[in-house]
C-alpha cells in the first residue's frame, strides 16, 4: 500500500477553530482520524504471500506450494526430484488465457491440471520428463524441442501434482477443483 504525503501550502491550511464546539468537532475528528490511520497500518500488506494452500479434489487434499509471479512461475517445479501424495504447486495468473506448460528442467514426471476462473479443469496431462538442456545446446533449441501441454480453454490456475494421481482420482475436464480462489486472484502479478 503506498501512503503519500500532503504539503500544507497557505491557501490550503484550516483556520483555527475559535469555539468550544468546534475545538470539541476537531478533536474527536483527530482521535477518529488517528484510530482510523493505526487501523489502515496494522491492516497493511507486509508483503509476504502465504508460501502454501489448500486443494482439495473430492476427499483428497493436497497442501501445495503458491506460484503467483513470473519467476516462480518460471521455475516451477523444476529441479525437484519427488513430491508426496499430498503435495504439489498451484501456479495463479493475472487473468484467464490459453496456457502452454513444458518440461524445463523438470526431472520428474508431473500430472497438471489446467483450471479456469471458476474452479472447472479445463485439461489435464500427465507431462514425462525430458532430457535436460544438453551441453552445448542454446536455450532457443532446448526449449524448441520440448513439447507443450495446452490448457485447451482460457484457464487461470494450474496444479500440478505427482505423476498418475489425477488419473487415479477421476479428474478429468468438467472436474471441480477446490481452492481459495479468490486469494490466489489478488497474489497473482
Amino acid at each position: 500500500m503506498h501512503l503519500h504525503r500532503t504539503t500544507n501550502h497557505p491557501t490550503s491550511m484550516q483556520q483555527p477553530a475559535h469555539n468550544a464546539t468546534s475545538r470539541r468537532k476537531n478533536s474527536r475528528t483527530s482521535v477518529c482520524a488517528a484510530f482510523a490511520g493505526v487501523l489502515l497500518l496494522t491492516s497493511c500488506d507486509t508483503g509476504r504471500t502465504p508460501q502454501s494452500i489448500e486443494v482439495t479434489v473430492g476427499d483428497r487434499t493436497w497442501t501445495c506450494r503458491v506460484s503467483a509471479d513470473d519467476a516462480t512461475r518460471q521455475k516451477g517445479l523444476g529441479g525437484v526430484a519427488t513430491l508426496a501424495p499430498n503435495e504439489g504447486m498451484m501456479f495463479a495468473f493475472p487473468d484467464a488465457a490459453p496456457r502452454n506448460f513444458w518440461m524445463v528442467g523438470c526431472i520428474m514426471d508431473i500430472d497438471i491440471a489446467f483450471i479456469d476462473p471458476l474452479g472447472v479443469v479445463t485439461a489435464v496431462h500427465t507431462m514425462p520428463k525430458e532430457d535436460l538442456q544438453r551441453e552445448g545446446e542454446s536455450l532457443y533449441d532446448y526449449e524448441s524441442r520440448l513439447k507443450r501441454y495446452p490448457s485447451l480453454s482460457p484457464a487461470q490456475f494450474a496444479l500440478e501434482v505427482a505423476p498418475g494421481t489425477l488419473e487415479k482420482l477421476g479428474v478429468k475436464r468438467g472436474t471441480y477443483i477446490e481452492f481459495d480462489r479468490k486469494m490466489l486472484k489478488t497474489m497473482a502479478q
